[in-house]
């Protein structure tokens, strides 16, 4: 008995010291990282604004660095460097999507673009927007729609002029946004649809819940019970429910209109009916959905928030609106009809934007990736399942790569080749990579028309007893970060109004 003894001793301590061996010869060359607090790891230190907290940490671990939420492994890149890796170097090995709990409610259980998972159906998806929404032609084919919808939003801030009344921007530039997506992508006008009333709530709501560290996605066993306590589950169910009803509305407005033709849902409702093939996936009504999930959000977001914050950099910088509208004023002259070609002209105001999605990157954490197999990076290994944090408000904030990086100064591009088109490493508003935004020409389209208009007909003071000082530039925090204080500007009449 005691022979046995001695044998299963020894088996045991042979097997500790193998065991050891074996894991000194797997163990990951991981980058390196913040101490972790148990069970939380390191959600504690994120506060407010992910994207701030991670550069001020990265300033310490690295451009390469590694964080634990709850039972998730995580990385951050945050330089030029890091980034391009992760983005165009091992871009197929990182394209992925992680599992997202509310990602996954409110993309119809991945059905859209932004959230699915790289799959030959992401693919399929990615090419019908590219082709049949996001072309050239398409988005020159709408410009009769931006144009209509500009000249009535330039006339309600004419009429404020006429009674000196301020201007809350962020309102109604969303508003002219939301104005344009629904009759560009779902072919009704705001004015009478579900979201006539509240798709200002919805749109910043559902963005809230996308970017927000949701426990469900940390914490398996208890998460989803956090997530109910902390409101985050009923607020996820409010706004997807709304947003709902609004694609439903859509739908049978389609159904019922047999002239609505050639827009985005009239050629889903045929991929539905089998008209139109989708490679060799068949679509249901959650597909097509999941897939209006992203011409709706993100086509709202961009172009509305960030011609608001242009125009708050520009009024808090006298010097660059002074210099921003003699440039469209000049080229403009007294021509009434206003083209969105004209942009091409106003080389300031295209310097003017840069330094605006620079400064505020309305994406400033891109949603999380996941490495589909080990690779490494850096030198540092990043095993497989890791999610992937691109903080891009990093990048665009980093001293060795932006001098005075916190400062606005648009003159910073004047012969520089640099845009935010996906190519340049360090300006990416709009990522780069097989994830990239494909809705840029359509967004930025906006932009450009609104601005031009906004500089040209108007000047612009601040309400009495406000300074430029008194302008804050903090962003709310979401998937998008929008200004948090609303810009309220008292438009004044010119002589081309």
């Amino acid at each position: 008995m005691s022979l046995w003894y001695i044998i299963a001793a020894i088996v045991f301590f042979a097997s500790i010291l193998i065991a050891k061996k074996n894991t000194r010869k797997t163990k990951k060359n991981l980058p390196p990282g913040p101490p972790r607090l148990p069970i939380i790891g390191n959600l504690h230190q994120l506060g407010s604004h992910p994207h701030r907290s991670m550069f001020k940490l990265s300033g310490k671990y690295g451009s390469l660095m590694s964080l634990k939420f709850g039972n998730v492994s995580a990385v951050v890149a945050s330089t030029p460097e890091t980034v391009k890796d992760v983005l165009k170097t091992f871009d197929l090995e990182c394209c992925s999507r992680p599992y997202m709990t509310y990602a996954a409610r409110i993309s119809y259980n991945l059905k859209d673009l932004a959230f699915c998972p790289y799959s030959n159906y992401w693919r399929e998806v990615r090419k019908l927007t590219v082709i049949e929404l996001y072309t050239a032609k398409r988005v020159q084919s709408f410009g009769d729609i931006r144009k209509e919808e500009v000249a009535c939003f330039a006339d309600f801030i004419k009429q404020s002029a006429s009674l000196k009344n301020k201007v809350n921007l962020n309102q109604k530039l969303l508003k002219l946004s939301a104005s344009v997506i629904c009759r560009v992508g779902f072919g009704i006008s705001l004015k009478g649809s579900k979201l006539e009333n509240t798709y200002e709530e919805v749109i910043e709501g559902i963005m809230e819940v996308l970017g927000s560290f949701t426990a469900a996605d940390y914490f398996p066993v208890i998460g989803s019970f956090i997530d109910r306590i902390t409101g985050l589950h009923s607020k996820c169910e409010k706004f997807f429910k709304a947003m709902d009803r609004f694609f439903d509305q859509s739908i049978k407005h389609h159904l019922e209109d047999e002239t609505i033709k050639d827009d985005i849902i009239d050629l889903l409702l045929n991929m539905e009916r089998g008209e139109v093939g989708l490679g060799e996936f068949q679509l249901t009504r959650n597909h097509t959905k999941g897939i209006l999930l992203n011409v709706l959000i993100a086509g709202i977001d961009t172009s509305g928030h960030t011609v608001t914050w242009v125009m708050t950099h520009l009024i808090k910088n006298p010097r660059v609106l002074k210099k921003a509208q003699a440039e469209v004023r000049e080229v403009i002259k007294n021509k009434d009809d206003i083209k969105e070609e004209d942009i091409q002209q106003l080389e300031y105001l295209k310097m003017v934007i840069k330094e605006t999605l620079r400064i505020n990157p309305l994406v400033p954490l891109l949603v999380p990736r996941e490495a589909s197999k080990d690779i490494k990076i850096a030198g540092y290994d990043i095993p497989k399942k890791t999610w992937i944090h691109v903080n891009i408000w990093a990048v665009h904030r980093n001293p060795n790569v932006w001098k005075d990086p916190d400062a606005f100064i648009p003159e910073r591009f004047m012969d520089k080749e640099i845009d935010y088109k996906g190519l340049n490493f360090e300006l990416l508003p709009f990522g780069s990579g097989r994830r990239m935004c494909p809705g840029i020409g359509m967004g930025m389209a906006l932009v450009h028309l609104t601005l031009i208009n906004l500089l040209y007909r108007f000047d612009w003071k601040l309400p009495d007893g406000m300074k430029v000082e008194d302008v804050d530039l903090e962003e709310s925090y979401g998937l998008v970060c929008p200004k948090k204080v609303p810009l309220q500007l008292i438009p004044v009449l010119t002589q081309w109004t």
